[in-house]
């Protein structure tokens, strides 16, 4: 069997990740390394990358030493050249291929050393015609440049391969002495070109997820998350760091925009293998802006909404409000018209999220058959808290009232104090409105996918102005 050790240099960029400030708006990942050993070590296991080395001994070479291989007939050392016997042997090809395993170390401010540790064994016909197994050691080095795509994602290029070949060692059959050194020379010749191939294809699946982390991401039917690179991938002894530029777009490719914070996000330390994604309040109150644009906070409720033990009629308004009515006579249905035409602004801090959604709540009498007939209209604020809970791709909002507060803006009978309302509509808006607040909000908000990482179990942590996702690698 044949222990091989191939070492990458890997130039992913030339500093390294601030000193936990996030000066832009975007979305930071924070991917340790053991992540990326895993995304090379995948790349292995599911695809025919092994395979296809073995492949392209057989199907090309047909042999390393045999009739059709470099050294068989007509070839440098054959007959007739210094080794002659090597006619006796035949067949020689790599048939054994383990598993590699990977080691990797991040260099600071360079990139990071890779090593893929395996096994490889060589079978062939000895000059005996007895069966003929070799294992061999080989180190194989490769340079890889961080690039970026037409696409804007990060690629790494496989800029310089080559291979030290170690000790070889007979396990069975017989080979003399003389041909140990045709065989370590024709093995020096053949690798670089059967194994650096191989570590390209590594790159290419690894590229593949880079690139997945910066795509259009779909908002439900609302519109979309585009995400894209803001800077460089910087580089740190422990993980690389992405900085990531969420837009977020209505689904006729109007871009939702709002002002960014004042001052950056102090972003708290990262342990030993995990991984982190900040997701900034800019983002929540993006999602919150596509909802409002599209009307999804908007809402007619009747009593059909509403269960029998919230009062929706004008009978159970005249104990609060009598002054409301007017002449309209009691026992009528309502009808209450939310319309939200301001923008939603979320909070985080102090290790809470809330959301304030400034409404317009217009009550009229409601008949089925008839046309409804306006009473008063409100200006309200309704402040709801957010629990949050993430999934291995999104971030989940789910809702529940706080306080409301409202204001009387204009009534068709008399003025009247609106604060005597605020129980009953806190009421009616727990029953009918946060249900449909939380199932538009069941979209969640788009987590970027960088190397696959899942944060279903990732530990939530909610700081000024951000939400801090820690998975362990």
């Amino acid at each position: 069997m044949m222990l091989g050790m191939w070492s990458l240099l890997l130039l992913w960029g030339l500093a390294t990740p601030c000193q936990g400030l996030l000066e832009t708006v975007g979305t930071l990942a924070r991917i340790d390394k053991d992540e990326l050993g895993k995304a090379i070590q995948n790349s292995l296991v599911g695809g025919p990358i092994l395979q296809n080395v073995l492949g392209t001994v057989t199907s090309v070479n047909q042999g390393l030493l045999g009739s059709g291989g470099l050294l068989g007939g007509g070839g440098l050392l054959s007959y007739g050249g210094i080794f002659g016997v090597v006619e006796e042997l035949s067949g020689l090809k790599i048939e054994e291929l383990t598993l590699p395993k990977v080691s990797l170390k991040l260099l600071p401010g360079f990139g990071v050393q890779l090593s893929l540790h395996t096994k490889v064994g060589l079978h062939g016909s000895g000059t005996l015609g007895g069966l003929l197994q070799l294992a061999a050691e080989v180190n194989v080095s490769s340079r890889v440049a961080l690039g970026v795509s037409s696409r804007g994602t990060p690629t790494l290029v496989l800029k310089r391969c080559s291979t030290l070949l170690g000790h070889i060692s007979l396990l069975s059959g017989l080979l003399p002495a003389p041909l140990f050194g045709v065989v370590e020379q024709t093995l020096f010749k053949v690798l670089p070109g059967l194994l650096c191939p191989m570590v390209d294809s590594v790159l290419g699946v690894v590229n593949e997820l880079l690139g997945t982390a910066l795509s259009l991401v779909p908002i439900g039917a609302l519109g979309s998350v585009e995400f894209t690179l803001a800077t460089l991938p910087l580089i740190s002894n422990q993980y690389i760091e992405l900085d990531i530029n969420p837009i977020v777009k209505s689904v006729a490719g109007d871009i939702i925009d709002f002002p960014k914070p004042p001052k950056p996000i102090k972003v708290p330390p990262k342990d030993d293998h995990t991984s982190q994604v900040v997701v900034p309040l800019y983002l929540f109150n993006t999602v919150f802006g596509l909802l409002q644009a599209n009307g999804a906070l908007d809402i007619d409720i009747t009593p059909e909404l509403v269960p029998s033990n919230v009062p929706l009629t004008t009978t159970d308004l005249a104990a609060l409000v009598p002054e409301a009515l007017g002449k309209l006579p009691p026992g009528q249905q309502l009808l209450l018209l939310i319309r939200v035409k301001e923008a939603a602004l979320v909070t985080l801090q102090n290790k809470k999220a809330t959301v304030s959604i400034p409404a317009n709540i217009r009550v009229l009498s409601y008949r089925p058959k008839g046309t409804p007939e306006a009473l008063f209209e409100l200006n309200a604020v309704l402040t709801l808290n957010a629990q949050l809970a993430p999934s291995a791709t999104k971030l989940h909002l789910s809702l529940s009232l706080e306080r409301l507060r409202v204001k009387l803006a204009s009534s068709f009978a008399h003025a009247f104090d609106a604060s005597h309302l605020e129980e009953w509509l806190s009421d009616v808006v727990r029953v009918a409105y946060v249900p449909k607040l939380n199932v538009d909000l069941d979209v969640g908000i788009p987590l970027p996918k960088v190397l696959n990482v899942n944060f279903a179990t990732a530990a939530l942590e909610i700081i000024e102005n951000a939400v801090v996702l820690t998975v362990a690698s």
